[in-house]
């Protein structure tokens, strides 16, 4: 089963590692100049769900996950590629290097500079000058125009292929696209959203080609705008902009990596009590915060999670591979009474499921040995037998029953 990931993508110094080592508490290269990333960092951030714990009442050891208060953040792979400027498919900048690295992500975070105090080169410019929806649409003709270099190079190639060798169009495309991760499926439902299903490749216009395009980049590359910088004044109007351009397509985000990375960092210091997404802290070692700390606090409770409910970090996540991704989180079992595995350890797994997966599929990602042997499942809320073809939900408690 191929890896859901998360590709951190937009101009240079618009707080994308911010994002990145707030979401992973990874320590990056952080500074207010353009090209600070240089190599994709990669790192784990967390889904997190509502755990299965307090509804069964019981105290879970988790093993690969882990479980804060009853609520279990479940792994996943986070890319923060380094910041694009216009003309980056030419290889302007650190170019196409960069845009390869795009081609692991399964759903993309676009963050922009909500406050308008970053230009698409990544200079500072006067808060509030800079539109970040003229960032969002030159991020999407970077990928558009990455894509159709790629598709154009040999087209008459292409067109040979269907109309003389009588390939079938969708398996030639995606031969052609097949380093970018995207399925022959998207190719079908790209061509049938571009009204390309019925016409002759050979008699595709260019507008055809770069139509086909950009639906295609939209269903195998989903993304999410991080509005960030939502702390600062002039966030909220480009907030509102932003949603109204965008939404409800791409969901908006209103973003301070800045506020999350500080929660975290507190939390970590044991100066505050802070689970990631939150809209509250709360101070538990004031005697050891300086002055400059509590101001700092005070002003992330008044300005970001008064404000927007939570510092967005991990509502970008969540959104990401619950809601973009359509993902499931599934607790499987091996005693469906206990909740234990064979050692004893209660829920001691969240697996991150495809959207639509069934229960062999999630039989093969614990052992393929037990796909092999798979009989059947068990319900263990309800009880209830459940075959290898049932679709799971999320939160599922499962149970798998294998031969010997």
């Amino acid at each position: 089963m191929v890896e859901s990931i998360a590709g951190i993508v937009g101009p240079p110094n618009v707080g994308k590692s911010t994002f990145f080592a707030a979401a992973t508490l990874v320590d990056v290269k952080i500074a207010s100049y353009p090209f600070t990333t240089i190599e994709p960092n990669v790192g784990v951030g967390y889904v997190k769900v509502k755990c299965v714990c307090k509804e069964f009442n019981v105290k879970d050891n988790p093993r690969n996950s882990v479980c804060i208060e009853g609520y279990r953040f479940v792994p996943v792979t986070l890319i923060d590629v380094a910041g694009l400027v216009p003309g980056a498919w030419k290889g302007r900048g650190l170019g196409n290097q960069f845009l390869d690295h795009v081609r692991r992500a399964s759903v993309l975070l676009l963050v922009v500079d909500a406050s308008g105090s970053t230009d698409a080169e990544g200079r500072k410019v006067k808060p509030g000058t800079h539109d970040p929806r003229e960032d969002v649409k030159f991020l999407e003709k970077e990928l558009d125009m990455w894509i159709y270099q790629m598709l154009k190079k040999d087209w008459d190639k292409v067109v040979r292929l269907v109309e003389v060798a009588k390939r079938d169009v969708r398996e030639v495309l995606f031969n052609r696209l097949s380093g970018l991760g995207i399925k022959v499926e998207d190719i079908a439902e790209a061509l049938r959203e571009s009204d390309l299903e019925v016409k002759r490749i050979g008699q595709w216009t260019d507008e055809d080609i770069t139509n086909f395009i950009r639906n295609l980049r939209g269903i195998a590359k989903p993304e999410i705008i991080v509005a960030n910088k939502a702390d600062l004044p002039q966030a909220e109007d480009n907030i509102s902009l932003l949603k109204d351009e965008y939404e409800p397509k791409y969901k908006v985000i209103p973003t301070s990596a800045e506020a999350e990375l500080a929660l975290r960092k507190a939390a970590k210091a044991k100066l505050i009590k802070y689970i990631p997404g939150e809209k509250e802290f709360e101070i538990v070692n004031r005697d050891k915060l300086n002055e400059r700390q509590r101001r700092a606090l005070e002003y992330i409770r008044e300005n970001v999670l008064e404000k927007w409910g939570s510092t967005g970090v991990q509502d970008a996540i969540n959104t990401a591979f619950l809601e973009v991704l359509g993902m499931v989180v599934v607790f499987p079992v091996e005693d469906e009474n206990k909740l234990t595995d064979h050692k004893g350890n209660v829920l001691p797994d969240a697996f991150l499921m495809p959207r639509g997966s069934k229960v062999i599929d999630l039989a093969r990602k614990i052992h393929s040995e037990l796909a092999e042997k798979f009989v059947s499942a068990i319900d263990v809320r309800t009880k209830r037998r459940l075959g290898g073809g049932y679709i799971l939900k999320n939160r599922d408690v499962i149970k798998i029953i294998a031969g010997r």
